[in-house]
């Protein structure tokens, strides 16, 4: 078992996250079993309790494990499933070392950082690839070189380079930024990132130097004179645009064949040509359709990647591309001005009463307006909520998390949530059995009776209302296994209109996109189409 190790320097949010899932896909083209584990040095035990601003989307894993989103890129990358100890925390690692301290298994010692902590953090790693016969085990480190908080995990690292001699490969993200007052890149920051992981300990194996633009063979010579790498194991990996074409671009560096050679392993080659055609697609789409986002964390795109990335793979397959209008819902007045020019509408998950009426008001838009939506967990709850307002006629309906005293509480809490007190976790979590109904929509599109899908919510469509509901022309087209729980609603008269409980997006992969996803595209395609020809005839009348 082999391990290679991705630092970052300089700065945070340069994308180690992508730069690690590409090498990943790289040496899974290479024929090698590829693992990733993400170590993420903050205290809490999971990001399931993060708010989006700070650390952006909460991505959830098949065994109901909330990570960060990187572990979301991973999955997409790998076209595989993680786990939860794909993902290490300081809080975890605490809290193994705490459990063990209790019941006894240090044998009355004084246990400390250096070697119980960072014992521990080396056998979860080990235990990943070992788990699962992995040839290659990558370790990505979250945020930069120096944070206090990582120490202990580098330290372990810093070990393991010891103990695996000749088997382990450390990569260092740097960044080298471009000052417009002198029109140059400056190689100082990442002179400096170096040298702070030296004092830990670790010598760097290879550089890759991000930048606005490609570095010259100066620049890397001056970066592997004062940081002690081969030259020619400095990278430089200039803006790409689109996070696909970072596959590519490794892959046709000597990166790849160095860390293998280096590393005792055979150097095999690939062609990509998967990868190639989806990034042609991405490049050169056939024509576009655009899709509004309306959501409350507009501001912050991380918080809705999973979704923006399920378009790119619909782009990908079908070769339609797909602008993003992000739509604040927090600006209700304006809703129906900024949807008149969409060809679809996407209602994202977000907790909480804020922005929650704007929501409402484009579900309302879309609805009457025949223009295709998708409302995801959060989304699909309030299409509910709006089609009981104002078809059903009930004034003030409403889900109980946003108003508790709403006399219509067509959203209800889960029985199980009942007088839980803790949020970290508690949520109906992971994939869960969907049982599709023959004769509709969904089952035309899945064209399956059951299907597994990722779930994150407390909430769910209250059964009181159901029958009523259903008799006015929304249909709840899926179910769990006990039939209890909506999982899935189409509208009857509506070109396309659906909802899922689940969260489509989690298990949407650039070799499988999202079948939702993908049907709304289509569906956009379709009504852009409609609105060009009226168009046309507009303007022939007009002349």
């Amino acid at each position: 078992m082999r391990f290679v190790v991705v630092t970052g320097g300089v700065i945070s949010g340069i994308g180690k996250g992508t730069i690690t899932s590409s090498l990943a896909y790289i040496l899974r083209e290479r024929n090698y079993k590829v693992d990733i584990v993400k170590i993420d040095p903050y205290i809490n035990y999971d990001a399931g309790t993060m708010n989006p601003y700070q650390h952006g989307e909460v991505f959830v894993l098949s065994d109901g494990t909330e990570t960060d989103l990187d572990l979301g890129n991973y999955e997409r990358f790998l076209s595989r499933d993680l786990k939860s100890g794909n993902n290490l925390t300081t809080g975890k690692i605490y809290k193994w070392v705490i459990e063990k301290e209790r019941r006894g298994d240090f044998l009355g010692s004084t246990v400390q950082i250096i070697p119980h902590v960072t014992d521990e953090i080396k056998r979860r790693i080990r235990s990943i690839g070992l788990e699962d016969n992995s040839d290659i085990v990558l370790i990505e480190v979250g945020g930069v070189v120096g944070d206090i908080e990582s120490m202990p995990f580098l330290e372990a690292l810093r070990q393991m380079r010891l103990e695996e001699d000749g088997k382990i490969f450390f990569i260092h993200v740097t960044y080298v930024p471009t000052l417009r007052s002198v029109g140059e890149p400056k190689t100082k920051p990442t002179q400096h990132s170096v040298k702070e992981l030296r004092s830990i300990g670790i010598q760097p194996d290879a550089i890759i130097a991000r930048s606005e633009t490609e570095l010259d063979r100066d620049l890397k010579e001056k970066i592997a004179l004062f940081t002690q790498v081969d030259e020619k194991a400095v990278i430089s990996v200039p803006d790409v645009g689109d996070i696909f074409t970072m596959p590519l671009l490794l892959n046709d560096t000597v990166l790849p064949n160095y860390m293998l050679e280096k590393m005792g392993l055979k150097p095999n080659e690939s062609d990509m040509e998967f990868w190639r055609g989806i990034v042609e697609n991405i490049k050169k789409p056939s024509h576009y359709v655009t899709i509004g986002v309306v959501g409350k964390y507009v501001q912050i795109k991380d918080s809705y990647i999973s979704n923006e990335h399920s378009f790119m793979h619909v782009t990908g397959k079908t070769g339609i591309g797909v602008k993003l209008k992000w739509i604040n819902s927090e600006k209700e007045e304006n809703i129906e001005e900024m949807l008149n020019d969409v060809d679809g509408v996407l209602i994202p998950w977000g907790y909480g009463p804020r922005g929650t009426e704007g929501k409402i008001r484009a579900i309302r838009y879309a609805r009457e307006n025949k223009v295709p939506l998708l409302g995801i967990c959060f989304g699909f709850q309030l299409t509910v909520v709006e089609f009981a307002r104002n078809v059903l006629g009930l004034e003030g309906a409403n889900s109980s998390e946003l108003n508790p005293d709403t006399k219509y509480p067509v959203i209800d809490l889960l029985p199980e949530q009942v007088g839980l007190t803790d949020k970290g976790g508690t949520m109906r979590l992971g994939d869960t059995k969907v049982v599709i109904k023959k004769g509709t929509k969904a089952y035309e599109l899945y064209g399956e009776e059951v299907v597994y899908e990722r779930h994150r919510h407390r909430y769910e469509v209250n059964p009181k209302y159901i029958e009523s509901i259903e008799k006015n022309g929304m249909r709840f087209s899926a179910t769990d296994e006990s039939g209890t729980r909506m999982e899935i609603l189409e509208l009857e008269d509506h070109p396309f209109f659906m909802g899922s409980q689940f969260h489509a997006e989690f298990k949407s992969r650039p070799e499988k996109p999202s079948i939702l996803h993908e049907a709304l595209v289509l569906a956009a395609s379709r009504y852009n189409n409609i609105r060009r020809k009226k168009f046309i005839e507009q303007e022939k009348f007009a002349k």
